[in-house]
């Protein structure tokens, strides 16, 4: 009996030891995967080729998140789908330059363009170099690779092997030479731009002998252009030349200097050359500092882990849950699409340019530059007030001093240049709609400028306050339906801050100039129209036709702008006659077809009928069911459009980038909302793409929505939950989301007869 009590004994000490070492296992293995799911790098599901090809127009190279800094390849080739520098289609490449756009229907930039290169070459004086200059070369997709952060290349011609990645205001260069007898050597070109970019003046000099600086001014899309650049190079000098030339631009007239230097470094580089490449646009003095500290070493694979770990930081702001890596790729690419702008537009001391070409300094805040807010007001710009936190006031500084600089708030800003690009007041309404969020500015301050901004006599808005709209005879530019309709969405943000400062007779002003929209519906064809000084809508009229730049609408036809009324739905709804009215003629725009002229804008792409989803004004439109008690309409829409116009592959896109408003819209959207009303903090249900996503939204709150029973069929919701309740409206504020929680979506193959039906439901 002892021995068996003393064998139990002992079986049970090593069962209780055997549990003990299987718990100590399990939480051992429990805690590595806590580690292996937190070090999970997102990184690997960008592929910045998406949407380089077809019209997508997208940057190609290494960046960080929000930097001064987008250095990548250049091409020989311009046009409109190299407004970015590259195209997919392209074989060559002519530079590395360190300033590009990202989506924009415009080219400029690529300033401070360095090209490694053998032997002698010869210096181009027009827009394309000389196929005999020696001065690009072909290369291949096989021998290209492109992540967040990194970018490389072979060159064909010369056999080298280009290596870049940047900090915010650094660009940093790896040139692997062969072996030849040919000398090595780095062009720096400050003529090259793309686009309407040309250089109005340039300068370079040799420093020591490892350093050259200079700077190029140009003269494009944005009038004045500055930037200056130190570059250092990690091998002795032994030869620098400067090739100054002057030029006649053919299609403008105009005399343009044009720089090149050439640093030759001999015969025997043995190991890759690094460049380190510092910008500014106040000085070449303040271009050192950047590079003092941001960049003080030569750690080049360090410097593209650094890049690699600030943009996971930034991607996991939204983790998505899914068994389909192909949206992970599309989506995750998107983020990294709506993170390359706005752009950084200070040094690190706080030096800047303003928008009056003066010199400010405040370290205070950080300054920005290139806003297309025509296209981010939609949906890029609501996104930043909800994974970026800590910039939105920052942006909100920067309308303010640009207002104080230039006389009114940005419209199309670019290198501090006010480019008036697109039309209507689109800075109102970010501006707006980060204070009806309630992030802090000088409230004051920036209702003067909504208000200053919207009572001046350019861009139509003197027409506008003589007739209450603008008519299509009284003015030269055309366009009048798109200014008339955008003016009316701005007028009603500024309506709201006025009401919100308690301003009645300004309140009272903007609504009524709000409503304008009115004047240009016609009530017989039941589409907004042309409208002429007598109260006369134009004639012939066609509502497929488009002639860019020459009819009323802004890259559309009467088709697609009929709709453009965000803030006032329910108004529009009643121009229609009702629901049922407005429904069917909703409904006619996804299927109808019709010829949009020869003229029509290139920019009108992505369509399903006559909606299309390659240009903004079109964007919310597929939000619109909602409003009517017909949410699944909404569903159906969006998934068609997730799985019809967002590709992983060169032509993932079906439009324009538009400096990440295309790409917001999916991100948005596949979260399972989108904000119509452009200010305010108001969002659409729609259909949520993923099984789970996390939103950080700041001040250690996190948002999870949740699709229960969710897959390519069960596309319609059934019914939510907020937090635990019960939810069945068919919408949801930003108080709701900033303050964290979880939604939960239950999903179904068949529209729900309830969910969202109810008047007291819907947005």
């Amino acid at each position: 009996m002892k021995i068996i009590k003393d064998f139990r004994l002992i079986k049970c000490q090593n069962f209780i030891h055997i549990i003990g070492l299987c718990l100590i296992s399990s939480f051992l293995l429990s805690s590595c995967q806590e580690q292996k799911e937190e070090a999970v790098s997102l990184t690997q599901y960008v592929d910045p080729f998406i949407g380089t090809g077809d019209h997508g127009h997208v940057f190609l190279g290494a960046n960080v998140p929000f930097g001064f800094v987008q250095l990548g390849p250049t091409q020989i080739t311009h046009g409109w789908d190299w407004c970015s520098g590259y195209h997919y289609s392209d074989s060559t490449i002519v530079g590395f330059g360190h300033m590009h756009l990202s989506g924009t229907g415009i080219g400029d930039l690529g300033d401070i363009s360095l090209m490694p290169v053998m032997g002698e070459v010869k210096f181009a004086k027009g827009t394309l170099p000389d196929p005999q200059s020696g001065l690009y070369s072909f290369f291949s997709h096989k021998k290209e690779k492109a992540k967040p952060g990194y970018y490389s290349v072979h060159l064909d011609r010369f056999d080298i092997d280009v290596e870049l990645t940047a900090t915010k205001r650094v660009g940093f260069h790896s040139y692997t030479f062969p072996k030849s007898d040919k000398n090595p050597a780095v062009v720096i070109d400050l003529e090259r731009g793309i686009g309407w970019d040309n250089p109005t003046e340039a300068f370079i000099k040799q420093e020591n002998d490892s350093t050259v600086s200079g700077y190029r001014y140009s003269k494009g899309w944005a009038k004045d252009q500055r930037i200056y650049f130190t570059a250092v190079f990690s091998q002795s000098i032994k030869a620098f030349s400067v090739f100054d030339t002057v030029r006649i631009n053919n299609t403008r007239n105009e005399e343009m200097r044009s720089v090149f230097g050439r640093v030759d470094f001999g015969n025997n580089i043995t190991e890759p050359l690094l460049v380190k490449v510092a910008l500014s646009p106040v000085s070449i003095e303040n271009a050192k500092l950047n590079m003092r500290q941001e960049l003080p070493h030569w750690n080049f694979s360090q410097t593209v882990t650094d890049a690699d770990a600030t943009w996971n930081e930034q991607l996991s702001k939204i983790k998505v849950e899914t068994k389909k890596d192909v949206d992970k790729r599309i989506f995750y690419t998107a983020m990294y699409h709506t993170m390359i702008a706005p752009s950084v537009f200070n040094d690190v001391n706080g030096d800047y340019r303003g928008a009056d070409t003066k010199v400010y300094n405040d370290k205070t805040f950080t300054n920005y530059t290139t806003f297309s807010l025509w296209d981010t007001y939609r949906a890029a710009q609501p996104l930043m007030t909800i994974i970026h936190p800590e910039m939105v006031e920052d942006v909100g500084k920067t309308f303010l001093d640009i207002y104080k600089q230039q006389g009114k708030l940005p419209v199309w800003h670019l290198v501090g240049n006010e480019t008036d690009c697109m039309v209507g007041n689109p800075g109102i309404l970010v501006l707006a709609d980060l204070m009806l969020k309630g992030y802090k500015v000088d409230e004051e301050l920036a209702f003067e400028a909504m208000k200053a901004s919207a009572m001046l006599d350019d861009r139509g808005m003197n027409l506008l306050k003589q007739y209450g709209y603008i008519p299509y005879d009284k003015e030269s530019t055309f366009e009048t339906v798109a200014k008339g309709l955008e003016y009316a969405i701005a007028d009603w943000a500024v309506a709201r801050i006025a009401e919100r400062l308690g301003k009645t007779e300004d309140a009272a002003y903007f609504t009524e100039r709000a409503n304008s929209y009115k004047k240009y519906f016609d009530k017989d064809s039941q589409f907004m129209r042309g409208l002429s000084s007598t109260g006369k809508f134009r004639e012939p009229f066609s509502p497929f036709h488009s002639a860019h730049m020459e009819d009323d609408y802004t890259e559309g036809n009467a088709w697609q702008y009929t709709w453009l009324v965000p803030h006032d739905v329910s108004g529009l709804i009643e121009l229609f006659g009702g629901e049922e009215a407005f429904i069917s003629k909703l409904d006619s725009l996804f299927v109808v077809h019709g010829d949009m002229g020869a003229k029509a804008s290139a920019d009108i792409t992505g369509l399903i009928g006559q909606y299309a989803h390659g240009n903004e004004p079109s964007h919310h439109i597929t939000y619109l069911y909602p409003f009517v008690g017909q949410p699944w309409k909404t569903a159906e829409k969006v998934r068609e459009i997730f799985s019809t116009m967002y590709f992983d592959s060169p032509a993932g896109l079906c439009g324009n980038e538009d400096v990440g408003q295309m790409s917001a819209w999916y991100i948005m959207s596949s979260l399972g909302f989108y904000q119509v009303a452009p200010a305010g903090g108001v969002y659409v249900f729609g259909s949520p793409l993923f099984d789970k996503a996390t939103v950080n939204v700041g001040n250690g709150k996190t948002f999870s929505i949740i699709a229960h029973n969710n897959s390519r069929e069960n596309i319609y919701i059934q019914s939510a939950k907020l937090n635990g309740q019960s939810y069945t409206k068919s919408f949801i504020t930003h108080t709701d989301i900033i303050s964290g929680g979880i939604l939960e979506f239950e999903m179904g193959k068949k529209p729900s007869s309830v969910f969202g039906i109810d008047k007291t439901d819907r947005p």
